[in-house]
Parts: structure tokens; sequence; C-alpha cells
């Protein structure tokens, strides 16, 4: 299970490189691969399957573990990006810090460690978290910049949508991610992500699309 996900990004960029050009306004292989393959996208898959489950979502020590450790204890505290590489690497009982934390080096990659401290600077910031959701779940198919190019969207009829002209409000944005475009009288394409995302990464994704929004006058959504 953790091996698949971990290689999930892998897998996806196959399949989104795979695709041949055609007449469809698809985005190029370039720009896919440059979004998928920035450390902080990276490792937001890392820190989602090895540290999530102590530290929480959110890095804030709110996670299924905490039930387990004094109050306060798995929130990460502020440092620098070699104080993060010591501490991933070697454990909490290295530093003088708590003897909870293991020492992640004989487990992860160095580029692993490398990816998750990239994370760890966008984690406490809803946006850039959703965002990383966005990058890691939503392209192949609403393209990078949520505009519904993605390099599968030729593929489906009706498209996906445009994100980025949705005059949807947050609620059914929640909704349709949560139950899939067929429960919601849409697009049957559109998965339940309900299944697969928690109800924080949907918080998130949608508090991201807030951001994407454009100002013109919108179309409606095909999602």
């Amino acid at each position: 299970m953790i091996k698949y996900a971990i290689t999930q990004l892998a897998i996806i960029l196959g399949c989104v490189l795979s695709l041949s050009t055609s007449a469809y306004a698809v985005e190029s292989r370039s720009t896919v691969r440059a979004e998928m393959n920035k450390p902080e996208i990276r490792g937001s898959i890392v820190f989602k399957f090895y540290c999530q489950l102590c530290h929480g979502e959110r890095g804030d020590g709110t996670s299924r573990a905490a039930r387990n450790y004094e109050n306060g204890l798995l929130a990460i505290k502020p440092g620098t990006p070699d104080y993060y590489e010591k501490i991933i690497r070697e454990g909490g009982e290295a530093l003088g810090k708590s003897v909870y934390m293991p020492p992640w080096q004989e487990e992860l990659s160095a580029e692993q460690i490398s990816d998750v401290i990239a994370y760890l600077s966008i984690v406490p910031d809803t946006v850039a978290r959703g965002r990383a959701v966005f990058k890691t779940n939503c392209i192949l198919c609403h393209g990078t910049k949520g505009d519904g190019n993605g390099r599968a969207s030729r593929l489906y009829n009706p498209p996906p949508a445009n994100l980025t002209r949705s005059d949807k409000n947050d609620m059914y944005k929640k909704m349709i991610i949560t139950m899939g475009g067929e429960a919601m009288g849409r697009s049957r394409f559109m998965p339940v992500w309900g299944e697969q995302l928690s109800e924080q990464e949907i918080e998130d994704v949608v508090a991201y699309l807030r951001t994407i929004l454009v100002v013109s006058p919108p179309q409606e959504p095909r999602l």
C-alpha cells in the first residue's frame, strides 16, 4: 500500500507523458513534468505516508496517534532545513528531543528526505497544502492551471471543468469532490475522491480552488 502510494507521482507522470499531442489544447509534456517534479509536490506524498500519522495533516500534532502522547508533543516545531534533515535522518533522541521521533535514514532516500523538507516549508499553509493535493491528484484531467486542459482532457465527453471559471460555491465543490460527479448529476468521469482523500485534504483543495478563480464572468462548469 505505502510502496504503491509513494510511486503515485511516477505512475501518473508516466500516464500523462504517454498521451500523444492532438488538436486539443492540452498541456505540454514539459509543463506537466515541471509541475509534478517540484520537490514540495513529491514531498507531500512522502509526508502523507510516513509523517502524517503522528504529526497530522497540518503538521500541528492533531493526528490519529496524538492520543498516545502528551499534548503538543507531535507538533512540528519551526526549524532550519539543516535541523529538519538531521532530526529526520537521526531521530529525535540524537538531538536531545523526543525519543518517539524515529530515525528515517534507513527507510527514506536522500531525495525523499530533501523533498519532505521542502514540503515542511508549506505544510502550515492551507492553500499551499491544497495546491499539493491538486497537483498530485487532479491535474491529469483539470490541468496544472485548473483550466480543464489536462493531458487526459480530450479523452472525456463532456470534458473536465474549467475550474478557473466555476460558479459553484465551496459546499458544492466539497460535495462533488467527496461523492464524485455522477452522484451530483454531473460527469461520471469525475471520481469519488472521498474514498482516497481525507476531509482535511478536500477542505485544503477547495481553499486552493478559490485562489485560481478568474475575475471575468464565469462559465457553466463541466465538472
